[in-house]
């Protein structure tokens, strides 16, 4: 008989908003998911939110001995919590000008308090080792605790830090990401991405953590599908692939005479290494192409069969046996609709068709009675419009002269001029008469 798999009872407690969910022992006390409790740590106290509920695992699963839960948290120990949260904020700051003036070549990130203030952890990057003895003696005789200075990398700080990645949404290590998973650059290239550091890196300086999120379907994907420079046989005969879309699912073979075409991978078979490639015929390509369409053609053929019989109809698409509902047959209000749905079913081109008809029976259209009308007078003839003289040299000779005339009687006179103007003098000896 097989043992059976001990089993031990947890519940899930997380102490950041987006961190890992820790396993604590509930002992006896009745907790449910949401729930805010105390809890012991190897820092200490904490204050933890219950993310998973009472629950049974397997022992494997879990880091033995599982630490107790001391008791639910009360509204005392949430204000305790703002405190602390209070205090963080001014420990950053006295933090920030001590390393100022011990010149550390540091930067501070952020500052935590245990719950009962047994411990104030800070945390801080670095390009290499600081010795910051000298900073941890003015800050512990400053909070009077004891005082924990912390190295992170620069995930950690993105995480505590925040920010906007390059899809424009919120990092997705501050929002869900509870533990930070191995990203390799060969994620990349089995995704087909360009490998330029500055597309595939987020604001940490790491590989994005998204290359991660569909790395398994690319994987499950290229393994029915033939690698780059493998000889494949197609229905134009035996080539070399080039390329491979894994979205789309075709390849790109090119053969001997470095004709390049495009197949799906159904239509591909793996053929040996030494297989010696083909060379396209001229004609080859066509008739592929006539026996895709063909194909299609008969698969349309097909839906179209099937859905024939689902519907009671025969091929040309008359009822088999139905019977047709008489405008007489339908009550008063079927009646008036049905006569509305046939007034909107007239024929665009009724006037057209009628004069068809009237043009076969000899009665003429509106538009040709018109047309052909006889007119009123048919014996009188159009007056005919007097000819303008023909424009020769006489003609604007004498028009030239009219016009001469016209401006002489059209002159004004001229006004007589008064004495002592100037001008000659009235008299002889140049005195009035």
């Amino acid at each position: 008989m097989e043992d059976k798999q001990a089993t031990i009872r947890v519940v899930g407690v997380r102490f950041k908003e987006v961190g890992k969910i820790y396993y604590f022992d509930p002992m006896d006390i009745e907790i449910r998911a949401g729930e805010h409790v105390i809890v012991e740590t190897a820092r200490g106290m904490e204050f933890g939110d219950v993310v998973v509920g009472p629950r049974e695992v397997d022992e494997r699963n879990v880091v033995l001995p599982l630490k107790k839960i001391v008791r639910k948290a009360t509204e005392e120990d949430r204000q305790q919590l703002e405190e602390n949260q209070a205090d963080e904020r001014d420990a950053l700051k006295i933090c920030q000008g001590k390393i100022q003036e011990h010149r550390l070549p540091m930067k501070l990130i952020n500052v935590e308090y245990t719950f009962d203030r047994s411990k104030a952890i800070f945390y801080f990057t670095a390009e290499g080792r600081v010795d910051f003895r000298n900073l941890v003696k003015d800050l512990a005789g400053i909070f009077r605790t004891r005082i924990e200075l912390r190295q992170i990398g620069v995930r950690d700080e993105a995480k505590m830090v925040g920010g906007l990645g390059s899809c424009g949404r919120e990092l997705c290590c501050c929002t869900f990401l509870g533990d930070f998973e191995t990203v390799s650059i060969k994620m990349a290239k089995e995704q087909n991405l360009s490998l330029n550091p500055t597309k595939i890196s987020g604001i940490c300086g790491r590989l994005m953590c998204c290359l991660k999120y569909e790395n398994e379907v690319y994987e499950k994907a290229k393994a029915h599908m033939p690698r780059e420079g493998s000889r494949v046989r197609t229905p134009l005969g035996v080539g070399r692939v080039t390329s491979a879309n894994v979205i789309q699912e075709i390849v790109a073979v090119r053969f001997a005479d470095d004709k390049q075409e495009i197949f799906e991978v159904a239509e591909v078979q793996r053929a040996e290494p030494d297989t010696p490639l083909d060379v396209l015929e001229p004609d080859m390509r066509d008739r592929l192409r006539e026996q895709k369409l063909r194909a299609e053609k008969q698969a349309e053929d097909d839906e179209y069969l099937k859905m024939m019989q689902r519907t009671g109809r025969t091929v040309s698409g008359e009822p088999e046996a139905e019977e047709v509902r008489t405008p007489e047959k339908l009550p008063e209000e079927g009646r008036s609709r049905e006569r509305d749905r046939n007034r909107s079913r007239k024929p665009k081109n009724r006037d057209r068709d009628r004069d068809k008809n009237r043009d076969a029976a000899g009665e003429g259209t509106r538009t040709g009675e018109n047309r052909e009308r006889p007119r009123k007078n048919p014996d009188k003839k159009k007056q005919e419009q007097p000819k303008r003289p023909e424009e020769g040299t006489a003609d604007r000779e004498k028009t030239g002269e009219e016009v001469k005339k016209r401006r002489r009687r059209n002159r004004r006179p001229r006004k007589p001029r008064n004495p002592g103007e100037g001008g000659a003098p009235s008299g002889a000896d140049g005195t009035q008469s």
